[in-house]
């Protein structure tokens, strides 16, 4: 009898360390004038190499690039990088410790120190860093997405007051995510993720969005393909429930499309 509470109390604990696991992003959104668009293409694929590197250390889980549409130089951005982490100081530091020459080194051990520095100041020229938000996932529907170049994605920025966040993120579990796990569970969507801004840098820190959803897509087709009806929405409380939540926040979105990435995904 000891010897199974012993392992129902073990059980638990291992339970809940997984429950407990979370994710963190590090957004950051590139505005890159026209004549410099191939240089800050051939850089990216530079800090692809890199961020490979910091897989394998564990200091970042995953890195993605996305292609804002429809882009153009009307938009304030063109690009926005994503960074996936599994610890908020990982996040903060930008990583173990390690310095930029010992990461770039193991990348590309044929490159001297001053090529490797030359690279990377001309990748800070190549664009200008608008925006910077770190976010904690919060919620996420079930079921295996595997991110592959030509995904598309829907940013969406919501701006909600402190004192409804609560009401917010509740609307959000209880009423949208059942509708995105249906369109899911359909093969209408890919998946769909919750998070918070924690600290917001630059022009992001004047933006008041505090939350931001993630619809993804296997591409175009499977976004504009489906009819737009919402199945779980079956009664009047359903509606009403649903008109209500959407008064919680202000929302603004972008669509993007996947062109880059280094292992794990979101």
């Amino acid at each position: 009898m000891k010897k199974i509470l012993l392992f129902l109390t073990a059980l638990i604990c291992v339970s809940n360390a997984i429950a407990q696991k979370k994710t963190y992003l590090l957004v950051q959104f590139m505005k890159v004038a026209p004549a410099q668009e191939s240089a800050y293409l051939e850089t990216e694929s530079f800090w692809e190499k890199i961020h490979d590197q910091r897989i394998k250390s564990g200091a970042i889980l995953g890195w993605q690039l996305w292609r804002l549409q429809p882009g153009g130089e009307n938009q304030n951005n063109q690009y926005v990088t994503i960074q996936v982490f599994d610890d908020p100081i990982k996040m903060f530091q930008d990583g173990p410790g390690e310095s930029f020459l010992t990461i770039a080194k193991r990348a590309f051990p044929t490159m001297s120190e001053a090529d490797l520095v030359s690279k990377r100041t001309e990748s800070l020229q190549s664009r200008d860093l608008t925006e910077t938000f770190f976010m904690e996932q919060i919620d996420q529907t079930k079921g295996q997405f595997n991110m592959s170049l030509g995904n598309v994605m829907a940013i969406n920025f919501m701006k909600v007051s402190p004192n409804n966040y609560t009401k917010y993120e509740n609307a959000e579990s209880k009423i949208f995510k059942p509708e995105w796990q249906n369109r899911i569970d359909a093969g209408r969507t890919g998946s769909w993720s919750l998070l918070k801004v924690i600290t917001p840098k630059g022009n992001a820190l004047n933006s008041g969005i505090s939350h931001v959803s993630l619809d993804k897509f296997k591409d175009f087709n499977q976004l504009y393909g489906s009819p737009n009806t919402y199945n779980t929405l079956r009664s009047e409380a359903d509606q009403k429930a649903w008109q209500e939540a959407l008064t919680t926040r202000e929302i603004n979105s972008y669509m993007a499309v996947l062109i880059k990435k280094a292992a794990k995904d979101l």
